[in-house]
C-alpha cells in the first residue's frame, strides 16, 4: 500500500481508503461477519483510512469499525459525518442552516459518533451535505471549531452535494475546512475543472467518493441485473438507466491491460492519476472487494494518452434525482 498526504492535515493516508456505507446497510442483505472480515483484511493490506457516517445504519457502520480497531491496535484514521437534521440528501439550497446543522445537533451527533467509535477524538468530522449559502451562517463552523478546541475532533471537512463540486469553491477560499469529499470518477470528471486545482492551491485534502459510480464502473452489472429489495440502487438504476449505463461501461474495456486486471481497478487508477486526490474511498463489503481494490496501489497510474481518451467518456447526469 502506498500513502499520500491528506492536505494540510499532514496525515499520511492510504491511497485506497475503506468506504463504509455498504457495511452499514441499504446495499442488499447485511452480513456483519463478512463486513468484519473485510475490515480486518483491509488493515492487513495497509489500509489506514476509514470513511463512515452516523447515518450509515444509524451508527452500525461506526460500531463495526470500532470493533475491528479495538482488536487490531493498529494506528488508523477514521472520518465520519454529521447527518442533516432534516435528513434530506442532498441539501436543498433554499433551506436555512438552522434546519440542517444547528449547534445542538452538531454537538449531539458528534457525541454519538464518539460513543459508537469508542474514542475520545474523531480524526475527521464532516458535514454530510453542503450548501454555499451556509458560508453566511457560520454557526456550523464555529460549533465544530469549539468541538475541536475541546479535543473531540482533530480536523474538519465537508462532503459536497452530489455532482455539485463548484458549490464548494468559496468554502475552500474561506479556510474553514481541511478536507473535501467529492464525487469523482470516469463519468463525473467535473471536479478536475475548478475544485481540485483550487484545493491544490489551498492544500485541502481531497477524498474521492463514488469512484465506481455506485457499482457500475466495477464492470459487474448487466442489463438484466436485479437488485435486492433493500438495495437502494433499485431506484438509482431504474428504468432505462441501467441499460444505458452498462452500454457506456462496456466502451471502457480498453482500459484493462497489463497490471490492470479489472474495470474496477482502472476506475480507481483514474482517480489516483490526479496527484491532488489524497485517497479514494470505494465501498467495500467483502474480502474480495478489499483485495481487488488494494492491488491498485502499486504506483502505476493511467497514461496521459488514456486520460486524454477518457475525456470523451464524461457523462453529465444525476441519477440521485
Amino acid at each position: 500500500m502506498r500513502y499520500r498526504i491528506l492536505g494540510r492535515t499532514g496525515l499520511q493516508v492510504s491511497e485506497i481508503g475503506f468506504g463504509a456505507w455498504g457495511i452499514g446497510g441499504r446495499w442488499g442483505p447485511r452480513d456483519d461477519r463478512e463486513a468484519l472480515a473485510a475490515l480486518k483484511r483491509a488493515l492487513e493490506l495497509g489500509v489506514n483510512f476509514f470513511d463512515t457516517a452516523l447515518a450509515y445504519g444509524e451508527g452500525h457502520s461506526e460500531r463495526l469499525i470500532a470493533q475491528v480497531i479495538r482488536e487490531s491496535k493498529q494506528k488508523v484514521f477514521v472520518a465520519t459525518k454529521i447527518p442533516p437534521k432534516n435528513y434530506e440528501w442532498p441539501a436543498r439550497h433554499d433551506v436555512p442552516l438552522s434546519k440542517v446543522f444547528p449547534r445542538d445537533w452538531i454537538i449531539r451527533c458528534t457525541e454519538q459518533s464518539l460513543k459508537h467509535l469508542s474514542t475520545e477524538c474523531i480524526d475527521l468530522q464532516q458535514l454530510h451535505v453542503w450548501s454555499p449559502h451556509w458560508l453566511k451562517e457560520p454557526e456550523w463552523y464555529e460549533t465544530l471549531r469549539d468541538v475541536r478546541a475541546q479535543g473531540k475532533v482533530r480536523f474538519i471537512g465537508v462532503s459536497i452535494n452530489d455532482h455539485e463540486p463548484d458549490t464548494a469553491l468559496d468554502l475552500i477560499r474561506s479556510g474553514w475546512v481541511d478536507t473535501l469529499q467529492v464525487i469523482y470518477n470516469i463519468f463525473d470528471q467535473s471536479p478536475s475543472q475548478n475544485l481540485i486545482p483550487l484545493a491544490q492551491q489551498y492544500n485541502i485534502g481531497i477524498l474521492a467518493r463514488c469512484p465506481l459510480d455506485e457499482g457500475s464502473l466495477s464492470g459487474q452489472l448487466r442489463t438484466d441485473t436485479v437488485f435486492p429489495q433493500n438495495d437502494w440502487r433499485r431506484d438509482y438504476f431504474r428504468g432505462d438507466r441501467l441499460r444505458e449505463t452498462v452500454e457506456r461501461v462496456q466502451r471502457l474495456i480498453f482500459l484493462i491491460r497489463d497490471e490492470i486486471q479489472t474495470l474496477s481497478q482502472a476506475a480507481l487508477k483514474f482517480c489516483l492519476s490526479h496527484p491532488a486526490v489524497s485517497t479514494v474511498i470505494p465501498g467495500m463489503r467483502r474480502i474480495s472487494h478489499v483485495e481487488e481494490n488494494c492491488l491498485v496501489s502499486d504506483g502505476k497510474l493511467l497514461t496521459l494518452e488514456e486520460l486524454e481518451v477518457l475525456k470523451a467518456h464524461r457523462w453529465p447526469r444525476n441519477f440521485y434525482d
